[in-house]
Formats: C-alpha cells, sequence, structure tokens
C-alpha cells in the first residue's frame, strides 16, 4: 500500500490539465471546495461526481490508479459512511434489528458526505498528479504575492509548501523499504495482538525519523551550496502564463455553481 500512495506524485503528460497554469488550476481547486457544500440533494451530488470523473478523464490519469493510490482514503470514507448511519437517528426507520437501527436521513447523510469527501479528494489529487512541485510552488508565490507587503515571507511559505508535498511520496518509499527490511529480519507489523503491533511499529519509527532528518540535513546543505538565500531578487527560468483555457476552466466552474445553486433544494 505504501508504494501505491500518490499524495505528492507527479505524472508528466500532455493532457489539458496539464496545460493548465498552476495559478489556475490552485485557485479552481479551492473554489471547487467552496460550491461543493452548494449541494444539498441527490441531482446535484450526482453533477459534481459527474464533474470529478470528468475531469480525472481530462487529465488522463487512469482512473484505476487514482483509486488504488486511495484506498487509505476510502477506509476514512468508509468509516465517516458508518458513522452516519450507525449514530443519525432522523427520518423513518430503513431497517430494523432490534440492536441496529438505520434511519432514512443516516442513509442519506452518509452517502452524501461519502461523496463529498471523495469528490475533494480526487480534485486534490488530480492537481499534484498533474502539476510539479516547482510549478506549485511559483503559482503559489505568485498567489501570495500581495502579503509581502505586510512582511510575509510568502517564498519561504510556498517553498516549504512544495517541500513538504514533496517528501510524502519519498518519505513512502523509505517506510516501505524499511518495513521489507524488517519483515526480512523476522519482525511481524500486521499480525498479532494491537499491543504487539503497536510495539513492531517503534523499530519501524526510529529509522525513519533518521532518515528523514538525514534527507532534510542534505537538501539543507545542497541548497546553501547552491547559494540559496531566499526569495529576494530570485528570477525564474520558467514564466507564469495565463491563456484562454485558464479563463474557460473558471466560466465552466461558475456554470457548475450556477447549475448547483438552481438545483438546490
Amino acid at each position: 500500500m505504501m508504494e501505491k500512495m500518490i499524495f505528492g506524485r507527479f505524472i508528466p503528460g500532455e493532457s489539458i490539465v496539464h496545460r493548465l497554469d498552476p495559478r489556475a488550476k490552485i485557485l479552481f481547486v479551492f473554489l471547487f471546495i467552496a460550491i461543493v457544500f452548494i449541494a444539498n440533494n441527490g441531482w446535484t451530488y450526482a453533477l459534481l461526481l459527474g464533474f470529478t470523473l470528468l475531469a480525472v478523464m481530462l487529465s488522463k490519469i487512469r482512473l484505476y490508479f487514482l483509486i488504488n493510490g486511495l484506498k487509505p482514503v476510502f477506509i476514512l470514507v468508509i468509516f465517516t459512511f458508518l458513522l452516519h448511519i450507525f449514530f443519525t437517528r432522523e427520518g423513518d426507520v430503513l431497517l430494523d434489528l432490534g440492536f441496529l437501527r438505520i434511519y432514512e436521513e443516516g442513509l442519506r447523510q452518509g452517502i452524501f458526505i461519502s461523496i463529498r469527501f471523495i469528490v475533494l479528494v480526487f480534485i486534490t489529487s488530480v492537481l499534484t498528479l498533474t502539476t510539479s512541485p516547482i510549478s506549485i510552488t511559483d503559482g503559489i508565490e505568485v498567489l501570495l504575492g500581495p502579503f509581502k507587503r505586510v512582511k510575509l515571507p510568502v517564498h519561504e511559505l510556498a517553498l516549504m509548501m512544495s517541500i513538504s508535498l514533496r517528501f510524502i511520496p519519498t518519505l513512502m518509499d523509505e517506510t516501505g523499504k524499511i518495513m521489507k527490511a524488517q519483515m526480512a529480519r523476522g519482525s511481524d507489523i500486521g499480525s498479532g495482538p494491537v499491543k504487539e503491533r503497536i510495539r513492531a511499529v517503534v523499530p519501524l519509527l526510529v529509522p525513519l525519523f533518521v532518515s528523514a532528518f538525514k534527507r532534510a540535513e542534505d537538501l539543507a546543505t545542497a541548497m546553501e551550496v547552491r547559494g540559496y538565500r531566499g526569495g529576494e531578487g530570485r528570477t525564474r527560468y520558467r514564466q507564469l502564463d495565463w491563456k484562454w483555457i485558464d479563463t474557460c476552466s473558471f466560466i465552466v466552474l461558475a456554470a457548475i455553481a450556477g447549475t448547483l445553486w438552481y438545483f438546490r433544494s
């Protein structure tokens, strides 16, 4: 599972989503997160889900690859769904087993919240999968540019976010290697009582933290050797270019928001 995690990974491509300006994609995702909460019935949630699947298709990322890499998230989605099923007690009773009652509103809220969760995770994953970390850094820095007037270290914040995002798959790969090494030495993390599993995780965490600190030190040394001194006076090799396709993406987003509001209960 660690090897299939897609958080922070970038997949180069030539799709229409890849060609969008990183500023447009970042703004699009933030605005999309806001309009998701307009949906409150079956038709509006179906529209959100359909648009999300269309965005995945336009990015030319295989749906199976996306679902396979988000398995830990789906565990959380299922847990949230079950919470609504078991603890929301409103509406008509759909199933009564004596010790368990499933209510209409609980089932409805469980389905809607799960769809909302999946839609948000898919859209944000498409952003990171189709945008390189350096492009995300440049986009965030430009978008936060006005805050430089109040002495906010915009460049440093954007760089930290980009490095953090880039280190997620690296640490996942490192975790997988350490787990295989521990298993080769006879360690069994996946079975036994909970107490034993927790004890087995300790030998995994220690080398992982040591490796993370070593990578951070190597990165800091490399940046210092290359003369990095912050964002003041730095220039960019790749210039951001806002094209008509970026404007069209916001027109589509506005149309989706209007449609959701029209069909909202």
